[in-house]
């Protein structure tokens, strides 16, 4: 049984954790987390659980140690856990890079670094995953198997293309709950009143996901399949696509979202 153990349990650390006790083969977790209401929380979940990592009995042994902390206080955090030479270290902290996790928890540690996204509450995240050099083929495969209990696993070739996947999936539920606020505001405006407004943009946007997921055809197929020629969906596209004005907006989006999130890391 992999022993798995969890440093922070905030909201995205037990959407993690609940994912993985849901799996058939459980990991054995325990869990450091100095808020206690949280770490009641954590406990419900059948974790065992401690308020700081001094509380670890001497010759504890994980094999998987997972950093659920925020950026800001990551650094901080490390040295309590370089102890653990033997285990894959996870970090899910925004822009902390492996050079800074190297610092922290020594040059020959294997690392992992995880962009997970907010749908993994509900096991519908999306997480990029990028190894280190001396994170084993064995490691990355218990790694992945943990993440995929709370959705996809897109292994990346670099780095930076963490960066890249922050930009689309990390952020991008934000994305989509705006076209759900626009979509509604759209729908008042032409004079629906607020309730069904906001019901039917949520829920349009909620069925056309879930036709994209189940379908065979790929999203621009799926656009032509429900566009009529001359039709009132034509006309709407003439706009969202024309001159690839959304398109356009969208990369533009990403684009400032990658910059930041490469600002962020040449900090961390």
């Amino acid at each position: 049984m992999t022993q798995l153990l969890l440093i922070g349990c905030g909201n995205m650390g037990h959407a993690m954790l609940a994912g993985w006790m849901r799996l058939d083969n459980a990991p054995e977790v325990t869990v450091i987390e100095p808020t206690e209401t949280l770490r009641t929380r954590a406990a419900g979940t059948g974790a065992t659980t401690f308020a700081a990592a001094q509380d670890l009995a001497p010759d504890y042994a994980p094999d998987v140690v997972v950093f659920a902390v925020k950026p800001q206080i990551i650094s901080t955090v490390l040295a309590d856990y370089a102890r653990f030479r033997s285990a894959c270290f996870v970090s899910i902290a925004a822009g902390t890079t492996l050079a800074t996790l190297e610092t922290g928890l020594g040059a020959e540690a294997a690392l992992v670094r995880v962009m997970p996204n907010t749908p993994a509450a509900i096991s519908r995240g999306v997480f990029g995953l990028f190894a280190n050099a001396r994170t084993t083929a064995a490691q990355v495969d218990t790694v992945t198997t943990l993440l995929s209990a709370g959705g996809t696993v897109l292994a990346v070739d670099s780095e930076d293309q963490i960066d890249m996947i922050t930009a689309v999936s990390g952020s991008g539920p934000a994305y989509v709950f705006h076209m759900i606020e626009a979509l509604s505001e759209a729908a008042k405006r032409v004079g629906l009143p607020e309730d069904i407004a906001v019901e039917a943009a949520r829920q349009t946007v909620f069925g056309a996901a879930a036709l994209a997921e189940s379908a065979p055809e790929d999203a621009a197929q799926l656009r032509v399949n429900v566009t009529s020629p001359n039709g009132t969906t034509a006309a709407a596209l003439d706009v969202l696509m024309g001159e690839d004005r959304l398109t356009d907006l969208m990369t533009r989006a990403v684009e400032a979202a990658f910059i930041r999130a490469q600002e962020l890391a040449k900090g961390n």
